[in-house]
């Protein structure tokens, strides 16, 4: 059982994460992981048969930040927005007081012509745990998309 107060502090957890995308403050996503945390995005097919290939992983806030700088610096895309929406939000505490989460995600992407398209469908699976200051922080975030295309590149985290 989680408590009420545990769960709408993952819940802030959440949104405050789909806010930093949705308002281009990549910079800030880094932050939302513990230093050693793991995000990885893969297919729905890839997670049901165990396969390893990621479409995106990051081992550590390092990787992150590398990530958000080849965003910023290096990358060539198409310019494009993210809108994200959550449904059936699941938690449960853990032994070890992390907590695990599991909900439903749909993102709609607006380019800059004005398209607007659905672009991606899935899951987060999370664990979330408290670093030493108390802050909750996402110890390893798993997003299972579920398709296995996305076209165009994937340069904004999910």
């Amino acid at each position: 059982m989680i408590s009420f107060d545990l769960e709408r502090r993952v819940r802030h957890l959440h949104e405050r994460y789909l806010r930093i995308i949705d308002d281009d403050r990549l910079e800030e996503w880094p932050q939302l992981f513990m230093p050693d945390g793991v995000y990885e995005v893969t297919t729905r097919e890839n997670h049901a048969r165990s396969l390893p290939l990621a479409l995106m992983s990051c081992h550590g806030r390092g990787m992150m930040q590398d990530r958000v700088t080849g965003y910023r610096r290096i990358n060539v895309f198409e310019p494009h927005r993210y809108h994200h929406q959550l449904s059936g939000f699941e938690s449960e505490q853990l032994a070890d007081g992390s907590v695990r989460t599991v909900c439903g995600f749909l993102v709609v992407r607006t380019m800059h012509t004005g398209a607007i398209s659905i672009f991606a469908t899935g899951a987060y699976y999370d664990v979330v745990a408290q670093d030493s200051d108390g802050e909750l922080r996402f110890k390893q975030r798993t997003v299972i998309t579920d398709s296995r295309q996305t076209d165009t590149l994937l340069v904004i985290p999910l």
